[in-house]
């Protein structure tokens, strides 16, 4: 398994389709898409002025190729939401056990 950094920016003029599509987007994420990738965190990405530009996921999957249709399956991805996909893998020490709930 590896350990990838997901970020996915959106069209900016495509909110309501964003707000459409989020519960399909969260039910996504949570599923793993039936076993591609387990994401670990993940959140919205805001600009300067707090505005949604897009989303980035911390998954574990068996391959980079796995992460990859993991994010084109995402319902933001075939609603045309999304208009570009970077991931990148972590290295092998990365310390998935440091990421810790918050309250």
């Amino acid at each position: 398994m590896a350990y990838l950094l997901t970020r996915c920016l959106h069209h900016l003029w495509m909110d309501a389709r964003r707000d459409k599509t989020h519960p399909e987007h969260c039910k996504w994420v949570q599923s793993g898409c039936i076993g591609l990738a387990s994401v670990l965190v993940g959140s919205a990405l805001c600009d300067d002025a707090g505005v949604p530009i897009g989303h980035s996921d911390l998954p574990e999957a068996e391959s980079l190729g796995d992460a990859r249709r993991f994010a084109e399956g995402d319902p933001f991805c075939a609603a045309g939401k999304i208009c570009e996909i970077d991931i990148a893998l972590l290295p092998e020490g990365f310390r998935a056990d440091r990421i810790a709930i918050r309250t």
